[in-house]
């Protein structure tokens, strides 16, 4: 009696792939339901999440969205503004949007809240950007910040005041230029949000990083 055949052995599934990537694409779009469910959606946020999923599953970033082409934009004309040392001005995100932070030492006369010629030109160029659609629905918040040097004049009894003031002069010259009132936002933190320690592990200060924390922060933001 002839053998019989055994069968052949089911092979292995090779399209289980498909299952996962069905699942990870479900989890992705329930995540974005969630998203939109909130009052209010941070647009740089979900921005930053969708570039990284797009870079996750191997895809580029879009660099078509208004935040990542505002942020390109503010860095052209620091770029292209003769009169401002590339190191007086960092852009950069954070969660709600463009940040530029500008050295009070460039942008400011000493120890006072007096805008310097260089720093109208820069905040006039950027005003004119965010005149434009999509940005001219932005709104703009203005944070002054010291390093831990305390000050004492008649004027500025304090950080806080010479903070304060420094964020006021900057929406004081947008808004004496035409942009609206409601769009704009101040205040003063003195020493209080340092971007990097003002002493060392010794408590000895570090003078290049105290002028790195005596800045103004513009952040752009829907």
């Amino acid at each position: 009696m002839p053998r019989r055949r055994k069968p052949p052995e089911a092979e292995e599934d090779s399209e289980d792939w498909l299952a996962t990537y069905a699942d990870a694409i479900t989890l992705l779009m329930a995540f974005f339901v969630m998203l939109v469910s909130f009052s209010r959606v941070e647009l740089p946020l979900f921005e930053k999440v969708q570039a990284g999923i797009k870079e996750e599953l191997g895809g580029q970033v879009d660099s078509e969205k208004p935040i990542f082409q505002l942020h390109s934009k503010v860095q052209r004309i620091i770029q292209d503004t003769d009169d401002v040392p590339p190191e007086a001005v960092d852009v950069g995100f954070d969660d709600e949007g463009v940040v530029i932070d500008f050295a009070s030492g460039s942008f400011f006369e000493p120890g006072s809240a007096r805008l310097t010629e260089p720093a109208k030109l820069v905040l006039g160029k950027v005003k004119r950007e965010l005149e434009v659609p999509p940005y001219d629905l932005f709104f703009i918040d203005v944070e002054g910040h010291t390093d831990d040097v305390p000050i004492s004049t008649d004027r500025f009894p304090s950080n806080w005041e010479l903070s304060a003031s420094r964020a006021a002069a900057v929406v004081r010259h947008f808004i004496e230029r035409g942009m609206e009132a409601n769009r704009l936002k101040a205040a003063g933190y003195a020493d209080t949000k340092p971007k990097v320690p003002n002493k060392d592990i010794m408590e000895e200060p570090i003078p290049e990083n105290r002028a790195v924390n005596r800045r103004v922060s513009v952040r752009l933001h829907p």
